[in-house]
């Protein structure tokens, strides 16, 4: 299906112009990956490294517009069972918009499939980054699909030059045993840029202007909604919540394909008037300093998390599933793991019992952790250049 390049590039680790990155991607909508990469597109020196996005979607992406505006371009690429049409479109993408330096392939096990394409255009450095643990669902899926995990990850590693993962839960569900054996398999965690979480909010304006009033105590959820996340749990524990406390109130902040059946899971359990929806925002960092008194995350399965990182960031009280990977806990005081086969009661009153505290020195240790903003673009730009400069952040 590929052929061979007939001079594979030489990794240049000298280079003397920005390293030129193509991310592929579903599309730049807002979620824990695509915000990690706005991070890092606002914060690299472009004149060390220069992001494009391919992306799967012809429907505009929340991020769209800004990432235009920093230079980057966003281009079209249709996924398609046709992989014949998909590589004829990504070649030529390639052929035009190139050389790039690096492919950057954040498509899951898809992506053995990207990276045989990116050697295919001579592309030197091919990485294959895993942001999820699907094992859950890996499990459970149909012989052909088994067939389909088995043949792409055997591609992932005829092709990579390097394996990314976002947590080592991440790397075992798309490298499999090999992410202990191959020295291509390296774990890196996401950069957050903390500035927005030193800002000052007038808690009592920003409360009112999403309807809550000063005594109450809100919990909050930041999430896609789709099975992943699973709402239904949360609805559980909002209605013991409801039980505990009667000034509780719940923040939804998401989009997705179970949101109007969330909705409705909300009002029929009596939740609907102490229940807002907020759909996607970009002020996230915001409402977790200056609405929310607990963050409540029950995920099934993570691949990382970065919203708990964010919350912590935010110094709120956070009570997550024991399903999230262990990195994403940088305050064992702010941040307490539960297991989802405890009742729905014991959630509630442990996010009750959290929800009268808050924690402002976790936004220290997150800056001060592998979360740190500098050390993710010192990393993610050794690993784009292959080579060591004096700085990689964008002098602003």
């Amino acid at each position: 299906m590929y052929r061979p390049a007939t001079a594979e590039l030489s990794n240049d680790r000298h280079l003397n112009r920005p390293a030129r990155v193509l991310h592929v991607l579903g599309a730049l909508n807002r979620g824990g990956v695509e915000t990690w990469l706005m991070h890092l597109l606002r914060h690299f020196d472009r004149e060390i490294v220069a992001m494009d996005f391919l992306v799967h979607s012809e429907e505009p992406g929340a991020y769209d517009d800004e990432a235009l505006a920093l230079g980057a371009r966003v281009l079209c690429c249709p996924h398609t069972r046709d992989l014949l049409t998909y590589r004829r479109h990504f070649l030529e993408i390639a052929r035009r918009y190139g050389p790039f330096d690096v492919v950057h392939s954040h498509v899951h096990n898809f992506s053995g499939y990207v990276l045989g394409l990116g050697r295919e255009a001579q592309i030197p450095v091919r990485i294959s980054h895993s942001h999820n643990d699907t094992r859950f669902l890996d499990k459970a899926a149909s012989l052909r699909r088994k067939a389909y995990l088995a043949a792409t990850r055997e591609l992932i590693f005829a092709n990579c030059t390097k394996a990314l993962a976002a947590s080592e839960l991440a790397a075992r569900a798309l490298f499999g045993s090999r992410c202990r054996t191959d020295d291509r398999v390296e774990i890196v965690l996401y950069g957050i840029d903390p500035s927005p979480f030193h800002e000052t909010c007038d808690r009592r304006a920003v409360r009112a202007e999403f309807g809550f009033q000063p005594s109450d105590i809100v919990f909050g959820h930041v999430g896609r909604f789709d099975p992943q996340k699973n709402h239904p749990f949360l609805v559980q524990i909002a209605a013991e919540l409801a039980k505990l406390e009667a000034n509780a109130r719940f923040l939804l902040v998401g989009c997705g394909p179970l949101r109007e059946a969330i909705e409705l899971e909300f009002r029929a359990a009596g939740l609907g008037g102490r229940t807002l929806f907020t759909g996607p925002r970009a002020d996230v960092p915001r409402l977790m300093l200056a609405v929310m008194d607990a963050f409540i995350f029950p995920s099934l399965y993570e691949g990382l998390g970065l919203v708990i990182v964010e919350a912590q960031a935010a110094g709120l009280p956070a009570i997550i599933s024991d399903a999230v990977p262990a990195e994403a806990v940088v305050s064992r005081q702010a941040v307490k793991q539960h297991s989802l086969q405890e009742p729905p009661s014991m959630w509630a009153e442990a996010a009750l019992k959290q929800s009268r505290s808050r924690f402002p020195n976790a936004l220290r240790d997150v800056e001060r952790s592998g979360f740190s903003l500098e050390a993710c673009l010192r990393t993610m730009g050794r690993i784009y250049r292959g080579d060591s400069v004096e700085k990689y952040a964008n002098p602003q």
